[in-house]
């Protein structure tokens, strides 16, 4: 039930698509008519359709004019030039049409943008080229002598494929004393010749007679075609066979196999013996092609050969019983062939337009026509196509269809579609005929490129070599052809002080970034830009991606010592005294690294002393304190060189010369220790040094004193440490501005080394935060 639901749903949509689609298909109104003679030669000038359509010089061209004929046989073709209808071959009107009068053979004349048909017929015309023939040369009659004037006898009827006035028209005889011929009318209008005796036969007098039958057609001049008839004389046999009917009928399907019977006549003779006894035989158009046969003793009628309805829907046989003594008798058979659905349709492509472009609705795919040669409800059909295709069949006139677009198609989807279209029958059992078409749809450009990822981050050594490979960006367009071809472009930055067309450029055709000069990681950490992909179409279409260079740091910075400053011009000494613990802090060295991370991490250790052991330096804070004990016997003055090393590959280095003096309490005076001394003026010196430590230990302690006692005021029972020496105030290189664990140090700062003589351990601390006035 659910089938039988489905079919009839589709059926009823095919007539609803069908009626809506006639009533807004334009068609032409009125159908034109030609006309042509028969056996007319190829080529010959038939009609000027342009001005019988009414349409202008050149629009038949414009419009892809064509005629197309049932079946697909072409008769008229149009001119290539002038596109006036011309005859295509030489035409038969007895091979188009046989016996049928008028010849009309009807066609269309196709054109398109926008589609419109236009109804035409062309007349064939007979001229007289076909002579009456008989199907036998000669005839044989057998008549009793006792016949009575005005007897007829039924005669072999000629055939003439001419139609009309060059058909068969009437019937002679030869000159004779006893006989004369009647030409008379059948049921189908064919004429046919009757023997008629106007004479009493004697045997005796004379035995036979040799005749001679003429057939004349109506043509101009006229044709005639002749049969020798032979008329025995018999003895007296005074009983003619006669038939049950004059006319019989019958009715036989068109696929019932050869020697299905298809009627049984029957004929009596009131005579005895021989002159009783009947024999049958059939008078037919073509003896040798005649699709029955008789029995001549049964009647029996049966099929010689199988019949075919589409070539011929009735027979009329004429039948002749025969006595023992020649006397006949004339009965007519008319045999109607019934049509069985045993013709699958035809279907006829006119037109054919691939590939047709994608996104455009409506557009006429093809157009056909579809034909069944059967009739009635078997010649009836109807077409359909999988409901699923982004297709509709429209129909319109003399079973001509249009295929065409529903909606717009979408080749990145589907770029080529094989449709089936099926034409079935309505017939018993339904046959049907399938036609497959392909379609390639062409692309259009309605695809931007797209990259492969929305984001891009490329990771560059600084130090590069220029014009070094440094990634690639990717994107893909789904159309195909040049609207497919992608050209990659840098586009503008919107930081005006970032050197784009300088730092990187781009492949168009591959998308590959280039570097174009050496980048510095401490000038340049990152940058971003964007890059565009433009497809070839047209228009053209494109998209755009942001790229992100990080700059990854080399180790191409030596540490730079910020304390002590190696190039003061006074610098400065390390007092220490003697009575120093070990661990004591004498002081810190300050050094930066412009590299960063792992590059940047220093490393500090002691690399000369004067006296090993004395002191060390801690490798992680770059503080140098005392490694022990001192004592009287250490030497007075030390030089320390501390080197100050990153932890990049390879290490870097840089090294600090320190000077220490060992003074006992604070009464020394600050001394600047010279590079190099000779040991001469170090005894005469060493009294001026002693005089001066004398005074400043004396004023030290005074002031000690002083601030001892502020300071207890304020901060109660707090001791005020006692500087000695400092810093010299200058300015820092503007390029150091790391602060790490590793003994950076912000530029921020100024730094002061103080020593307290009470606690015996030093402390580096940050005073107070300047703002300096660096060097760009």
């Amino acid at each position: 039930m659910e089938m039988v639901k489905t079919k009839i749903q589709h059926k009823k949509r095919q007539v609803a698509t069908f009626i809506i689609l006639m009533l807004l298909w334009e068609v032409g109104s009125e159908s034109v008519q030609y006309s042509i003679m028969e056996e007319t030669e190829s080529g010959t000038f038939v009609a000027n359709l342009t001005k019988d359509l009414g349409f202008k010089v050149g629009e038949l061209a414009d419009r892809s004019a064509r005629v197309v004929f049932k079946g697909g046989r072409q008769h008229l073709q149009l001119d290539p030039q002038t596109h006036d209808l011309l005859l295509n071959e030489k035409l038969d009107r007895e091979e188009l049409c046989g016996s049928t009068e008028p010849c009309v053979l009807p066609f269309q004349v196709l054109l398109e943008n926008p589609l419109q048909f236009f109804q035409a017929t062309l007349r064939v015309r007979d001229i007289n080229d076909h002579a009456p023939e008989f199907p036998a040369r000669k005839m044989l009659l057998k008549i009793s002598e006792i016949t009575m004037p005005g007897k007829i006898f039924p005669l072999k009827m000629a055939q003439d494929l001419d139609v009309g006035s060059n058909s068969l028209q009437s019937y002679s005889i030869s000159s004779n004393p006893h006989f004369h011929v009647l030409t008379s009318n059948r049921s189908d209008g064919r004429k046919f010749p009757e023997l008629v005796l106007d004479k009493a036969l004697d045997r005796e007098e004379q035995s036979q007679f040799r005749l001679t039958l003429t057939a004349l057609d109506g043509g101009s001049p006229p044709l005639s075609g002749t049969s020798d008839i032979q008329i025995l004389v018999l003895d007296i046999n005074d009983n003619v066979p006669e038939f049950t009917q004059d006319l019989y009928e019958a009715h036989i399907s068109e696929n019932k196999h050869p020697g299905s019977l298809v009627i049984t006549v029957s004929a009596r003779d009131l005579d005895a013996g021989s002159f009783g006894e009947v024999s049958y035989t059939l008078f037919q158009d073509d003896d040798i092609n005649q699709p029955f046969e008789i029995n001549a003793i049964s009647g029996e009628i049966r099929l010689r050969k199988t019949l075919d309805f589409e070539e011929f829907q009735s027979y009329h046989v004429d039948i002749e019983a025969t006595d023992g003594g020649g006397l006949t008798g004339k009965c007519s058979l008319i045999v109607q062939v019934l049509d069985v659905n045993d013709n699958a349709p035809e279907l006829t492509v006119s037109s054919l337009n691939s590939p047709i472009a994608e996104n455009l609705p409506g557009i006429i795919v093809a157009v056909f026509s579809v034909s069944d040669a059967d009739s009635g409800p078997n010649q009836e059909v109807i077409c359909s196509i999988d409901d699923n295709l982004p297709f509709l069949l429209r129909p319109s006139v003399e079973n001509f269809y249009a295929l065409v677009t529903d909606g717009a198609l979408d080749r990145e989807t589907k770029a080529e579609y094989n449709i089936t279209i099926t034409v079935t029958d309505l017939g018993t059992p339904r046959l049907k005929t399938e036609h497959s078409i392909t379609i390639h749809v062409s692309d259009v450009n309605d695809n931007a490129p797209a990259f492969t990822q929305t984001s891009y981050t490329l990771l560059v050594r600084e130090n590069n070599q220029p014009a070094l490979n440094i990634g690639s960006v990717s994107a893909t367009d789904r159309d195909s052809g040049t609207n497919a071809q992608i050209t990659y472009s840098l586009l503008p930055t919107q930081d005006p002080h970032l050197p784009l067309a300088s730092l990187v450029s781009i492949n168009a055709d591959n998308g590959q970034l280039f570097a174009l000069t050496a980048l510095d990681f401490e000038a340049l950490q990152a940058f971003e830009f964007r890059v565009g992909a433009t497809d070839q179409g047209s228009p053209a279409l494109s998209s755009q991606a942001l790229v992100r260079v990080v700059v990854l740091d080399d180790n191409d910075n030596s540490p730079f010592v910020l304390y002590p400053m190696q190039n003061a011009s006074a610098p400065c000494t390390e007092l220490v005294p003697r009575a120093a613990e070990q661990g004591y802090l004498v002081t810190k060295v300050v050094a930066v690294d412009r590299d960063s991370g792992q590059n940047a991490w220093l490393s500090y250790q002691l690399l000369k002393a004067t006296e090993p052991g004395v002191f060390g330096v801690w490798a992680h804070n770059g503080e140098v304190r005392t490694a022990r004990l001192l004592s009287e016997r250490d030497a007075a003055r030390h030089r320390l060189v501390v080197l100050v090393k990153d932890n990049g590959e390879p290490p870097l280095s840089a090294s600090v010369t320190l000077h220490v003096l060992l003074v006992d309490g604070f009464s020394q005076p600050y001394l600047p220790l010279p590079e190099v001394a000779p040991e001469r003026a170090q005894g005469d010196s060493l009294t001026v040094y002693l005089v001066i430590a004398l005074a400043s230990v004396s004023s030290l302690f005074l002031f000690s004193v002083l601030v001892f006692v502020a300071v207890r005021l304020c901060r109660r029972r707090r001791a005020a440490p006692l500087g000695i020496c400092s810093l010299p105030e200058g300015h820092f290189p503007g390029h150091l501005v790391d602060f790490s664990g590793t003994g950076t140090l912000s530029q921020s700062y100024q730094y002061e080394v103080c020593l307290a003589g009470d606690s015996g351990s030093g402390e580096f601390k940050f005073l107070k935060p300047i703002i300096p006035n660096l060097p760009p």
